[in-house]
């Protein structure tokens, strides 16, 4: 956990650091003249559980990898510094129960869908940099899962409710184009069966999710 927050810290400091001394655009608008409408953008993303679990039977913990895919992002500006934004990606994660009775035995993989909705405030700066935090909940889907066969031969996790918040900066090159810098903290519980209901798992995922992308807004 702490090697995870501590990358997320290092990456975030040096975004902002680099944004903070670039010239500012040469277009004197900036986004700042802009009130209210759409904002798209388009994230790279890196999705890093800081995972945990109670697993009935066999004790242990459980260990999901990272993953890493493009996210897609629909702000609604109702004033200036006022919005919301529904994010859409999905990601695939395999896992592992670890230090159970049995040893590490692996779970199988499984796809999240966890669709999130935020409201957002945008600091009111001028100049092309424009920093915001977010707060909102997300329903998580769980899709296409697999057992890994051999010890776990059924796999079944439930979708389930979550919370989020958030911080980023985008940073404007013109009045409507912008780079962006996002990172968020889901809280995420999932309730999960192995083996036909044998073992069970109260399972937190709690990703970091940090993003890089760009973003165009209408």
């Amino acid at each position: 956990m702490l090697d995870k927050l501590g990358w997320v810290m290092r990456i975030c400091a040096l975004v902002v650091a680099a944004l903070a001394t670039t010239p500012a655009a040469a277009d004197s608008d900036n986004g700042d003249s802009w009130s209210k409408g759409l904002n798209i953008r388009l994230r790279g993303i890196a999705v890093l559980p800081n995972d945990s679990a109670d697993i009935s039977v066999i004790g242990g913990d459980i260990d999901i990898d990272n993953a890493y895919v493009p996210e897609l992002d629909l702000s609604w500006f109702f004033t200036e510094n006022i919005a919301t934004e529904l994010v859409l990606a999905t990601t695939k994660h395999d896992a592992r129960a670890v230090n159970t009775a049995i040893g590490n035995v692996d779970v199988g993989e499984f796809w999240l869908l966890p669709p999130t909705l935020l409201l957002q405030y945008h600091l009111p700066l001028a100049g092309g940099l424009k920093p915001y935090v977010g707060a909102g909940i997300n329903y998580t889907i769980v899709y296409n899962q697999d057992a890994a066969g051999g010890t776990v031969t059924d796999l079944d996790i439930d979708n389930g409710f979550g919370y989020a918040l958030q911080i980023g900066v985008d940073y404007f090159i013109d009045e409507s184009w912008h780079v962006n810098f996002d990172v968020k903290r889901l809280w995420l519980n999932l309730d999960g069966e192995l083996n036909n209901g044998a073992i069970a798992a109260d399972i937190d995922v709690d990703p970091w999710i940090v993003g890089l992308g760009v973003g165009y807004r209408f």
